[in-house]
């Protein structure tokens, strides 16, 4: 008898040669092929008599073909045109260089179709007409409750060279060979909690719906039987990650105290009052610390949100405890920035602070290692320097890593490994919708700093073409006279011949000559990091003017006195980049301006991220527009953060089930048994997540 692990091959109707054309499009087993779930369904079991069509309308209708003709035209090629009858009038059915499907002969007089799409009205032929419809050739033999005429049918993408229809009829035979041989994964306590179908039922029903099932639901993919298997996905991956955090508290961390002496210490850093945000955030680093296991915490914020400064007193913590702290940057110049303000904030603490990057002499390099290992510095920042294999520390006690979608999570578990289990607090300031969050941070817990510092003016951005460069250079003289500073940046460091976009070089040489009395620099990443460092420190002076940057300044440079930013070309950036460059002014009391300049010809895509950054400042608004248009892959970096891919379920429109799955996987990950068992029985099933990168990275 069939089950779900039997080979493709053996549904009847199958054979070898057409498994192997399925098992190149990775469906090996039956229930590889039952989890290709249809991409739509139409309701043929109430088909619509040709003279009751209306302009408008998505139908489908049942016909017989009158007559075919192709017609040569000078824009469009040559159409095919397709005159129906079903007794009760005529209608015509054009497809667009639609010639080849007059050579097959599909549209022969006579024959019997059913057609989908949208009515429309040709004025040209004053007759109602269907453009580039859907359609399934119905053989004389089939029966009226077939398939596909009588019901709502099922609509596969061509798959291999398998039509829909034919698809339709292996999923109908591969049901019929299971029979009730159909095992569930999912505990039954699971689905009667969260209200969902059991395997047998859904897999019949997506397939092959009952007319008492809601077209609308179904079609866009909300039915309980599509609840089901996204909800599965979402339930073995979140199971696996509550694993992660309750097998980290199985282990014994590095355990600090906050008496009077160190919540002092941590006062006397304090530049301003913190904001609530601030005080929740760091109540809950502060609870993570004096647990008895590690903690592992993201810190998400906002550009601008103050993140730095908890992440400072959280150092101070570490330091008053005796413990050494680490702190990676992925980049030089934002490794130079942290040290730059590490000395400014922890300077009246008397901390010994080293800083490990590529670009230091050997003997310097040297000398810090051996102060890393004897534990005479309290505090190390550094780029990826610190996870070499030389870099050893006496009693590493806190790891911070800032940016972490440049890195690996490897890499964060490289630096970890440079202690004994001690607490990790991970930063970005890239907003993360919530949902992309618990799929790439799902081991660790989550704080958000969801509110500004008091006293800081919101960024006013604009959108400017090239035509308009004098004004914007306007906009820039006008507030250089009044004593503020500008970024101007690029997306290239040197002029490219494929690549047609203005060059830092080419234009730091223009906008010198065209700003003569004023003091410029140019800062890119090939600079040595002495030259990169001393600009830095130049600009943050107030002895430039203009800093004419590529986007090494996209995180890490805090001006207060730069109230400009004009990005050249700005719809060749994501919006992530975007914000991040914006995020660079906005931080003193000064009205700030972020002036997006692009060429004439901008895509779609490119006009969108324009509208959404003039429309909003708020990170995490921006962040669910970017999911939106470039998807969650794109948006987190797949390579880097290592985010599963899902067979059906959808971080964007799916966040209900993800937070169900999350609240589920909670208690089943304390229930030992039943849990390896579960993630056993869930991790056997074909495609969706794969669970053995998860854990063997974690």
């Amino acid at each position: 008898m069939l089950k779900l692990d039997s080979e493709v091959q053996y549904i009847k109707g199958v054979g070898p040669k057409r498994g192997e054309l399925l098992r190149s499009r990775g469906i090996r087993t039956v229930e590889d092929l039952l989890l290709h779930l249809p991409r739509a369904y139409q309701d043929r079991a109430r088909f619509v008599p040709l003279n009751a069509l209306k302009v408008g309308q998505e139908t489908a209708i049942q016909a017989k073909v009158y007559r075919s003709r192709v017609l040569e035209t000078r824009t469009r090629g040559r159409i095919l045109d397709v005159i129906l009858t079903d007794g009760t009038s005529f209608v015509h059915a054009k497809w667009f260089h639609g010639g080849y499907l007059q050579q097959n002969k599909v549209f022969s007089a006579g024959r019997r179709l059913v057609m989908f799409g949208r009515v429309e009205f040709d004025h040209y032929e004053s007759t109602f007409v269907f453009f580039n419809p859907e359609f399934e050739v119905i053989e004389e033999t089939d029966d009226p409750s077939s398939l596909d005429i009588g019901r709502v049918v099922p609509i596969y993408e061509e798959l291999a060279g398998i039509t829909s229809r034919q698809f339709r009829r292996i999923v109908s035979t591969a049901l019929a060979q299971l029979g009730s041989n159909i095992e569930d994964p999912l505990p039954e306590e699971v689905r009667e909690s969260c209200g969902l179908p059991d395997l047998k039922t859904s897999l019949q029903r997506i397939h092959f719906p009952e007319t008492s099932d809601d077209l609308t639901r179904l079609n866009h993919r909300d039915s309980p039987y599509h609840h089901r298997f996204i909800f599965e996905e979402f339930f073995l991956l979140e199971l696996i990650f509550a694993l992660r955090r309750h097998q980290a508290r199985t282990v014994k961390g590095v355990r600090f105290h906050t008496d009077d002496r160190v919540r002092d210490q941590v006062k006397r850093i304090l530049p301003f009052h913190p904001t609530n945000a601030q005080k929740r955030v760091l109540k809950e680093i502060v609870e993570d610390l004096k647990a008895e296991y590690p903690m592992n915490r993201l810190l998400q914020g906002d550009v601008g949100s103050g993140k730095t400064i908890v992440a400072f007193e959280s150092i101070v913590i570490a330091v008053e405890n005796g413990y050494q702290a680490a702190l990676m940057a992925p980049t030089e110049i934002l490794a130079e920035q942290h040290f730059i303000n590490a000395r400014r904030i922890l300077g009246g603490l008397n901390y010994n602070i080293g800083v490990m990057r590529s670009g230091i002499r050997k003997g310097e390099k040297q000398a810090t290692v051996e102060k890393i290992a004897s534990g005479e510095l309290h505090l190390v920042i550094g780029t990826h320097a610190l996870i070499e294999e030389h870099t050893q520390f006496r009693k590493l006690g806190l790891v911070i890593v800032d940016e972490q979608h440049r890195f690996g999570v490897l890499q964060r578990l490289q630096l970890m490994a440079k202690g004994e289990n001690p607490n990790t607090l991970v930063m970005t300031a890239t907003p993360i919708p919530r949902t992309l969050a618990m799929t790439l941070y799902g081991d660790l817990d989550l704080s958000v700093i969801d509110e500004m510092p008091p006293g800081r003016t919101p960024i006013r951005t604009v959108h400017y073409t090239e035509r308009e460069t004098e004004r914007v250079l306007s906009m820039i003289r006008k507030e250089i006279e009044e004593g503020r500073q500008c970024y101007i940046v690029y997306p290239l460091i040197e002029e490219s011949e494929k690549i047609d976009l203005k060059s830092a070089t080419e234009g730091f040489t223009k906008l010198a000559e065209i700003f003569a009395n004023r003091r410029l620099a140019l800062l890119h990443g090939r600079l040595k990091s002495e030259e990169k460092e001393a600009i830095m420190a130049a600009f943050a002076a107030g002895e430039i003017d203009i800093l004419v940057s590529t986007t090494v300044i996209e995180v890490g440079v805090d001006v207060a006195n730069a109230t400009v930013m004009l990005i050249e070309h700005a719809e060749r950036f994501g919006i992530a980049q975007l914000h991040q460059l914006r995020g660079r002014v906005g931080r003193g009391a000064h009205q700030s301006l972020c002036i997006l300049m692009t060429g004439h010809a901008v895509s779609e895509v490119g006009r969108q991220r324009i509208k959404a950054m003039v429309s909003t400042t708020d990170g995490f608004k921006l962040a669910e527009v970017d999911l939106q248009i470039r998807g969650p892959g794109e948006v987190a970096g797949t390579r880097q953060s290592g985010l599963p891919e899902f067979r059906n379920a959808n971080l964007l429109t799916d966040a209900y089930l993800l937070n169900l799955a999350q609240k589920e996987a909670e208690l089943w990950a304390t229930r030992d048994e039943e849990r390896e068992r579960l993630i056993q029985r869930l991790s056997t099933r074909g495609g969706g997540v794969n669970p053995a990168g998860l854990v063997t990275v974690g």
